[in-house]
């Protein structure tokens, strides 16, 4: 499990070996009973991989990183709107028609053949109203969910996480300090444990200063996610590519063709898609917009022959890259 996370989540291996544990736990049949499975809140500067990470299990326990119970809790910042998680009880206006969200049934969706755990994610959850917040209290620690209809959700065989990008303007600045001898570098994380330590803090900080104790004790584990260095951003390059690869294949079947990114059209993505601030977060639509983008004008025109290589080579002016058309791939 640690190698396949590994190969889907690059830059975060503390995070990810503080996760692996209570997966272990439950399918040894010792995780406690009467609560989720883990509960889990990720931290750390955007672009940097925790909803990746809830992907990738998905993708390894399910086989498809579809497989996750999501809430966006930027859709649930009023009061009000919290009832659509849970609907309406009877007697109320609008109970019929209000479907909750969080039911059995779609707990029990998200699993599969292969894996009967679930796995649940409140996305940005310092967004939410506090109607849900305190909902929440029940689930993380009792593992149950009451419905309007008075119908339990039961969580047990769950794994939560939140993820929540408090604290990111001041991680941002311990990274690239405004001010002072260091403004024109940037703190890496290659500083070393006392790199990751500072945006901990900051991190953890911040959480104490927007949730009350009682939500914040009900948390297994707190993990920061470091600001990825240049190794690890090439190796998510790396892996956008070989997923483009594998996209292209599995659309076009045998008029599928090769694609070749060299070496200095990679530090041309890397430089127009990655940044200390942002992450990794730009380097899909990077990718989407020089590579992809002119491939589908090539392909729909005709202009690629079936099993030939298509090179992406850095134009002159270094603003942008060329499509090399190629013979047949070897």
């Amino acid at each position: 499990m640690a190698e396949q996370l590994a190969e889907r989540v690059i830059g975060q291996p503390e995070s990810l070996d503080a996760i692996i544990p209570y997966i272990q736990m439950y399918q040894a049949g010792l995780s406690p009973e009467g609560r989720p499975i883990g509960v889990f809140l990720l931290l750390g500067p955007t672009g940097t991989g925790k909803t990746r990470t809830v992907e990738a299990l998905a993708e390894v326990l399910h086989g498809n990183a579809k497989n996750v119970l999501r809430i966006d809790c930027g859709e649930y910042q009023m009061e009000h709107e919290v009832a659509k998680l849970i609907g309406a009880p009877p007697g109320y206006l609008g109970h019929r028609e209000t479907q909750p969200l969080l039911t059995q049934v779609k707990l029990n969706a998200v699993m599969s053949e292969q894996n009967n755990l679930s796995i649940v994610l409140f996305d940005e959850i310092e967004k939410a109203a506090g109607s849900l917040q305190r909902l929440l209290l029940g689930v993380l620690d009792k593992a149950s969910l009451r419905l309007g209809d008075n119908s339990i959700v039961n969580f047990e065989r769950s794994l939560i996480f939140l993820t929540s990008n408090l604290g990111a303007r001041e991680m941002a600045r311990e990274l690239r300090p405004e001010f002072g001898l260091e403004t024109a570098t940037v703190r890496s994380i290659e500083e070393g444990r006392s790199g990751a330590k500072r945006l901990e803090t900051v991190a953890v900080a911040a959480v104490k200063r927007k949730f009350a104790p009682e939500f914040v004790n009900r948390i297994d584990l707190m993990l920061t996610y470091q600001s990825l260095d240049a190794a690890a951003l090439e190796k998510i390059l790396d892996l956008q590519v070989r997923v483009l690869q594998e996209h292209l294949d599995r659309r076009l079947g045998n008029r599928s063709f090769r694609v070749e990114v060299p070496k200095r059209s990679r530090q041309f993505l890397l430089r127009r898609g990655t940044s200390v601030e942002y992450g990794a977060r730009e380097l899909k639509r990077t990718l989407h917009r020089f590579v992809m983008q002119p491939l589908a004008a090539m392909v729909a025109e005709g202009r690629v022959a079936p099993d030939s290589l298509v090179r992406f080579e850095l134009n002159s002016s270094s603003e942008r890259l060329d499509v090399v058309p190629g013979k047949r791939a070897a």
